[in-house]
């Protein structure tokens, strides 16, 4: 398996009324292709900052951002945008659904934005509804569905745009552990069948345990604790 993620030497840093807040320091990190990796570490370490920052969305006080080999901060804005919608995936823990779009609106909406008719993008989401298992539900709003009706609706929109990288942001935060449970399978059974390469960032040791290496994230820096 060859690199699809690197970083090199990655810092960052926010002002403070008094100096700086350095979050990392000097950070390396490599995902391989179709690697299923789990992030910890406790709230306010870094994690979602880390995030943000390999898929494009912020930028490093220092160091580089490699994805399939290219330099994301040698981009422009709109290159590394059009990079986030073809080849990035996003789950989130409160979904972050529109909630007033149907569930096939907001699984379609990355296709609308990137320019496909509506006709195709609507066929197109719902395929990727029966998918998630979720096809009699198209036509309903978010808040008509359940907490993890609406996390399988964000894992579909998620993977609409058949990307590369899938970046999970505590998937199962906001539900019980049964249904988490059932969310991580799905995202393990879609990473799989899809030939994904995915991050999952949690603070808890039994999601970590759905992935193939674990890393804690510590002082800065990216520790592995584990490797299946």
């Amino acid at each position: 398996m060859n690199s699809l993620l690197k970083t090199e030497n990655l810092r960052k840093e926010y002002p403070l009324p008094k100096g700086t807040l350095c979050v990392f320091e000097d950070l390396n990190f490599e995902l391989l292709r179709g690697e299923i990796v789990a992030i910890m570490g406790v709230s306010g370490v870094g994690k979602t900052t880390f995030l943000n920052l390999i898929a494009g969305l912020d930028s490093p006080t220092k160091g580089k951002v490699f994805l399939e080999g290219e330099d994301l901060f040698g981009l422009t804005y709109k290159e590394r945008a059009e990079i986030r919608n073809t080849k990035i995936g996003f789950i989130f823990q409160f979904y972050h659904l529109l909630p007033e779009f149907t569930a096939l609106e907001n699984v379609s909406f990355p296709l609308l934005i990137g320019g496909m008719e509506k006709e195709d993008a609507y066929q197109k989401g719902l395929r990727i509804l029966k998918e998630v298992n979720l096809e009699e539900k198209a036509f309903l709003r978010p808040g008509r569905v359940s907490g993890g009706e609406q996390q399988r609706v964000a894992i579909a929109r998620a993977l609409v745009n058949e990307p590369k990288l899938l970046l999970a942001d505590e998937p199962t935060g906001n539900l019980d552990w049964k249904t988490g449970q059932n969310i991580l399978n799905l995202i393990r059974s879609l990473h799989t069948r899809k030939g994904l390469s995915s991050i999952i960032v949690t603070h808890n040791e039994k999601v970590a345990q759905f992935c193939d290496k674990t890393f804690l994230m510590e002082n800065g820096q990216l520790k592995l604790l584990s490797y299946l």
